[in-house]
């Protein structure tokens, strides 16, 4: 069994050599690692980047687009996917790309800035094309040249960096060290913890007490792949991540818990505000599984339905 610590260092390492722009010997720090934990969320991400910038842009939206598909909660491998899109021209791509991202985190900044380059892109594309077809149309040359000196070239490129922020390696995203046995162990008990280092400004109102008791159960039963207790707090108005069917949302969710071999979810600093039949609740939630590790900002909007707190939209990174 490696130690944690290693693959830590190895993250380190292969980091340090991506920024003074040594790519193979990054590359190989990112393949030994993968070799021995290939669901890695971290060294996959850091392999996205080092593809980008040697320009080997299908390799590394291959590597992005795979990890919106198995981490969706995460928001950076959005914003790259986007990146690499735009650097091919393909601006409605990116800006798909774009929206999952802050659908994900609505507070993330970089997004909000690529995604208003993204839009000026296309704002440019409408009016040469509306020169094309009128090159007298004095209107369209006026907002065009605006556009190109608030952008620069709308053109794309090969260099994905070029007009728009790439995200480096997530904090957020973690590795959990490899378990190795000869026999499959049985899984742990789950355990759900609430903690907080600041006594909470809550407890005097017996609604917010119900708010932190829904979270907590909501918690505790995905920690114990309950999916059909997790799905139950979820609100019939429930705001899926993709805009997808309640029915397809769930199945995937299904899958998902059901086939971690562990899952213990914590929820750190939980703060509560209520607002008539809504409460927002804010918690810094520690997510582990044989798969990944991750700490991240999260919040759930709850409405008080035939008197239970169910969710109707969940943010991570906010």
């Amino acid at each position: 069994m490696l130690p944690a610590l290693t693959f830590a260092d190895d993250a380190s390492d292969a980091s340090k050599l991506l920024k003074s722009g040594q790519f193979t010997e990054a590359m190989q720090k990112v393949d030994a690692v993968l070799a021995q934990r290939p669901k890695d969320a971290q060294m996959r991400f850091m392999k996205g980047l080092i593809l980008a910038e040697q320009n080997k842009n299908a390799e590394a939206i291959a590597i992005f687009a795979k990890l919106t598909d198995d981490y969706p909660e995460l928001p950076e491998p959005y914003n790259n996917l986007a990146v690499l899109y735009a650097s091919n021209g393909q601006y409605d791509k990116a800006r798909a790309a774009l929206e999952m991202a802050i659908r994900t985190n609505p507070t993330y900044g970089t997004a909000h800035e690529n995604l208003g380059d993204i839009y000026a892109k296309l704002a440019s594309q409408a009016y040469d094309k509306a020169l094309q077809l009128d090159s007298g149309n004095s209107g369209a040359k006026l907002k065009l040249t605006l556009v190109k000196n608030l952008v620069g070239n709308t053109t794309g490129g090969t260099n994905p960096k070029a007009g728009l922020q790439v995200t480096p390696v997530p904090t957020t995203v973690a590795t959990k060290q490899p378990q190795v046995a000869t026999t499959k162990p049985e899984p742990a008990p789950a355990k759900v913890e609430i903690k907080s280092t600041n006594k909470p400004v809550i407890a005097t109102n017996t609604d917010q007490d119900d708010v932190l008791k829904a979270a907590e159960n909501w918690a505790k039963a995905w920690s114990s792949k309950d999916t059909n207790g997790y799905l139950a707090h979820y609100a019939k108005n429930f705001q899926t991540p993709k805009g997808e069917s309640r029915k397809v949302w769930a199945e995937e969710r299904r899958a998902r818990i059901e086939g971690k071999g562990h899952i213990n979810v914590k929820i750190e600093t939980p703060k509560v505000t209520i607002e008539g039949h809504t409460a927002i609740i804010r918690f810094r939630q520690i997510y582990s599984s044989d798969q990944l590790t991750a700490n991240s900002r999260k919040s759930l909007e709850m409405v008080k339905q035939d008197g239970k707190w169910l969710i109707t939209l969940e943010h991570t990174g906010s």
